[in-house]
């Protein structure tokens, strides 16, 4: 107080400058000793820091930077100081500085000397722990002021301080705003290009947070904070591939969805559309083609299931979005469905709502080809063309269908009409620019598709016939003086002709093409024409590097004659490695998006100067090697003529092959049927030994022997039936025998005719060739010569078999005869034994009908009294008895079959 006093009294006689009035207030921060009166000398600064910014800063800084440290009990002191550094480093627009721009680089000169201290930032971040507000805020304005003019050295002075970046993220769950909001600045800048503080921002609950906020601000119609919040959640995700999948696979992409979720009369302000535009620069960087392939993906099959795609596609097709929003809208939507095959059949379905209702790509197209659309717009369409068609066969055929005659109605619009009509619009160069590319796109790495679009025909007027596409395309070029429209058809030719021989031919075959790219490469009058030379040049390469020689007046060889007769090796070089140095050439092999500043520099595409880069080399090799090339032409034709000469004896060869196969197999069927036939024999031979063995038997036993001769007579048939079979067997053999010699017969003539054939063969490529053949030759020789051994082992086996099967008949002859004369006697036998079997039957009743009257006898006499002796019933008894055994003995002689014993009996 004695101080203010002292100053307020001395301001009376003399007003002191500003210079010594900074000079008496430091000089009290540092020497007073009350706190009151150093926290008003530090209130006094603060007031003065901005008027007088060069003398409080060069004299205060260090001594605010000790109150920081020292004077942590009074929260005043410690607000007043940070909000007096704040003032240093901050130039404001309402500031009264003459000179904004000295007082800038003044305020950067001042943060400099602060953070020369890492403690001095290390005691700011400190001071954002303390609840009191006027000490968050202060420091928390200070860190971002600090973070913005000096963003490296304070990030790596932040990151190294621990929990620097965790005391941060915890304002965002401070309930007061203004707190709030400014971390969020400061979160903005210290996330800025630092890829750990990124991720360690992220993985601290950052992207919940970040969510959360938007969500209570209003989400796409919220202010300033949700802009803030989509900054800070795109600075996260930019470049940092770890934060990418953090965010995927924590399900964040479904919380995007809601934000897009727009009303059909809703009112697009300032804030809105910069919200939305963020937003959707947030989702490109989760869907950037310079993303890891995966990664891509995943968030692609993400969007689409979340119905964030869907959503957006509502956006694409509704009425009243500005022009901006739609461009970056579609720009999103091509990158999300980018070599996606399920978005790329989404996108193909959603319709817009027209009457009738159209495709959305039909409605897109309608606007690149239409000149009243801005540029912009028309170069998102060809964007969204090119991304619909990357990796998409089946799209790329429904377009080249489109152009193909089809039962489309005459009201119906069809891809290809638009892009034909735009291809050939003859006041709009652009147009015929934007269409061309996408054609070009439409055949990118498909080869059929190019061979179909050589099927197009176009009625160019009415009564004319139609000409084919190629050949209007060639007209074009020739007639039209307008660079772009040049650049883009001989770009689409260069496309379509790449692997494409048939192409090359058409083109080859039009007696103007060829004259008139030598013209145009030969010519050096216009620098604004480098890429159109460039383009012609590279297009008579490809010609020259797809050529089948169809065409005989420019075959590879003529070509490259022209191109050094005509323009000169170096000239075509030079003109072709001319393009690669162009401004254009770099731009677009950047990204693969279309951008310009200018229409008309629009005249190169990304897929095209890829294909360029890829060419050059190849093409310039070639032409400037002709001898070389000559060279590989005749080793390449006789090659050929040496192969089709070794295909026809490998065929020959492999018919041989398949013979001797098929030859060696009956063989091996006449060997199993030959050494069965040898096992039938030999039962049979069995067969005979064994019934030799019973007529034997039958011999010994003729008299009594009880069997049948039925069952040797069915033995002799089954002898009988199995000879006429061996027979007929022996006889299929011999025909066999017969057409295996007729075809070793033939096969050895067919051997001698090639043997004859490779002696015709007169050239010295082919002597190895030759020896091979003549090796391979002598190996089917010995094999004809195994076979004809084979032939005459089996004729020998045949005629042992027959002498063994005549023999055999003889042999069944003579048991034949034995048998019948073995059956004569048995008959014989078997009548004489039913004679005597009859006799001795009737003997047998007359005995026991004797016996039974002697019974009757003996029982009279008794009745009658008269004696009766035992040794009478005795004998009886044993007569009895010798007759039952007579009959047990006779019983059994019967059984088995003793003739004499039955005589001897009676």
């Amino acid at each position: 107080m004695n101080y203010l006093k002292s100053f307020v009294t001395s301001s009376e006689e003399a007003a002191p400058s500003g210079a010594e009035t900074v000079q008496r207030l430091c000089d009290r921060v540092a020497s007073a000793t009350l706190l009151e009166d150093r926290r008003d000398a530090v209130r006094a600064l603060k007031s003065l820091a901005k008027k007088y910014r060069s003398d409080v800063g060069t004299q205060g800084i260090p001594l605010l930077a000790d109150v920081l440290k020292n004077d942590t009990g009074d929260d005043e002191i410690l607000s007043y100081a940070l909000d007096c550094l704040y003032n240093l480093t901050v130039v404001e627009e309402d500031d009264e500085s003459e000179n904004p721009i000295i007082q800038t680089e003044i305020a950067s000169s001042f943060v400099a000397v602060f953070i020369e201290d890492p403690n001095n930032v290390n005691v700011v971040v400190d001071m954002i722990e303390r609840y009191e507000f006027s000490v968050r805020w202060a420091a928390i304005r200070l860190l971002t002021s600090l973070l913005r003019t000096k963003s490296l050295e304070v990030q790596e002075i932040v990151l190294v301080k621990p929990m620097g970046i965790s005391c941060i993220i915890d304002l965002l769950t401070d309930n007061r705003e203004v707190i709030r909001n400014d971390a969020l600045l400061a979160l903005i800048e210290v996330t800025r290009s630092n890829g750990n503080i990124q991720k360690i921002v992220a993985f601290e609950s950052g992207f919940e947070h970040i969510v959360r906020i938007i969500n209570e601000e209003g989400l796409s119609d919220g202010g300033v904070v949700v802009e803030d919040c989509i900054l800070l959640l795109l600075h996260l995700l930019k470049n940092n591939i770890s934060n990418q999948q953090f965010f995927k696979e924590g399900s964040f992409i479904q919380y995007l969805t809601p934000f897009f979720e727009i009303e059909a009369e809703s009112v697009w302000s300032a804030q809105k559309k910069a919200n939305i535009l963020l937003m959707l620069k947030v989702v490109r960087t989760l869907v950037a083609p310079t993303n890891p392939s995966q990664s891509t993906s995943m968030c692609q099959i993400a969007m689409q299931h979340c119905a964030l795609l869907q959503k957006l596609s509502d956006l694409l097709m509704a009425t009243g979005v500005p022009t901006d929003i739609l461009t970056e809208t579609i720009n999103t939507v091509s990158e999300i469905i980018r070599g996606c095959i399920e978005n790329q059949k989404y996108f193909s379905t959603i319709m817009a709502p027209w009457d009738p209702p159209r495709p959305a790509l039909v409605v897109l197209l309608m606007s690149m080809v239409n000149a009243q659309q801005p540029f912009t717009l028309r170069c998102a369409v060809l964007y969204c063309f090119q991304c619909f068609l990357h990796k998409n066969i089946d799209g790329q055929c429904s377009i080249v269908n489109t152009l193909l005659p089809s039962s489309l109605e005459p009201q119906d619009i069809s891809a290809g009409q638009l892009l034909c009509g735009g291809l050939f619009a003859l006041s709009d160069p652009l147009s015929n620019y934007l269409a061309a590319t996408a054609l070009c796109h439409s055949l990118k790495l498909n080869e059929s598709a190019k061979c179909q679009l050589l099927r197009v025909q176009l009625a160019t007027a009415a009564g004319s016939p139609p000409v084919t596409l190629l050949k209007q395309i060639t007209s074009i070029i020739l007639q039209s003086p307008l660079l772009q429209t040049r650049v883009g058809l001989l770009s689409f030719l260069c496309g379509w002709l790449h692997n494409c021989p048939v192409a090359v031919s058409c083109i080859l075959a039009d007696d103007s093409a060829v004259p008139f790219l030598l013209s145009q490469i030969a010519e050096n009058r216009n620098e604004s024409e480098i890429i159109l030379r460039g383009v012609c040049a590279l297009l008579l390469g490809i010609c020259i590097l797809d050529n089948d020689k169809s065409v005989p007046q420019y075959t590879k060889e003529s070509l490259i004659e022209l191109i050094i007769s005509r323009v000169g090796i170096e000239r075509f070089s030079d003109t072709l490695t001319s393009v690669t140095q162009h401004e254009l050439y770099s731009k677009a092999m950047q990204r693969p998006q279309p951008i310009s500043d200018n229409p008309d520099n629009l005249l190169l595409d990304h897929s095209f100067v890829k294909l360029y880069k890829q060419l050059e080399d190849p093409i310039i090799k070639i032409v400037s090697n002709l001898e070389e090339l000559r060279k590989e032409e005749e080793q390449k034709a006789a090659i050929e003529a040496h192969d089709a000469i070794v295909d026809q004896y490998k065929t020959l060869i492999r018919d041989q092959d398949l013979r001797l196969g098929e030859l060696t197999k009956k063989c091996g069927t006449m060997e199993g049927e030959l050494n069965e036939t040898k096992g039938q024999l030999s039962s049979r031979d069995t067969q005979v030994q064994q019934l030799k063995d019973q007529y034997n038997v039958l011999k010994l036993t003729q008299a009594s022997s009880g069997q049948s001769t039925d069952e040797q007579t069915q033995q002799l048939e089954v002898i009988l039936q199995q000879k006429v079979t061996t027979d007929n067997q022996i006889n299929e053999m011999s025909s066999k025998i017969q057409d295996l010699e007729q075809k070793l017969a033939s096969q050895t003539s067919e051997l001698q005719k090639a043997q004859e054939d490779n002696k015709d063969v007169a050239s010295d490529a082919l002597v190895a060739e030759k020896v091979a053949m003549q090796n391979e030759i002598a190996k089917l020789k010995e094999e004809q010569q195994t076979l004809q051994n084979k032939n005459t082992t089996l004729n020998n086996e045949h005629i042992s078999l027959q002498e063994k099967l005549k023999a055999a008949e003889e042999k069944a002859e003579a048991a034949e005869l034995e048998a019948k004369k073995y059956s004569s006697d048995l008959d014989h036998v078997k009548q004489e034994s039913e004679g005597v079997k009859k006799e001795q039957d009737d003997l047998l009743v007359l005995l026991s009908d004797q016996d039974v009257k002697i019974k009757q006898y003996k029982t009279e006499l008794r009745k009658l009294g008269a004696d009766v002796s035992d040794d009478d019933d005795e004998d009886d008894d044993e007569s009895d008895e010798g007759e039952e055994d007579d009959e047990e003995e006779e019983e059994n002689d019967k059984l088995d079959g003793d003739g004499p014993n039955i005589n001897g009996t009676e």
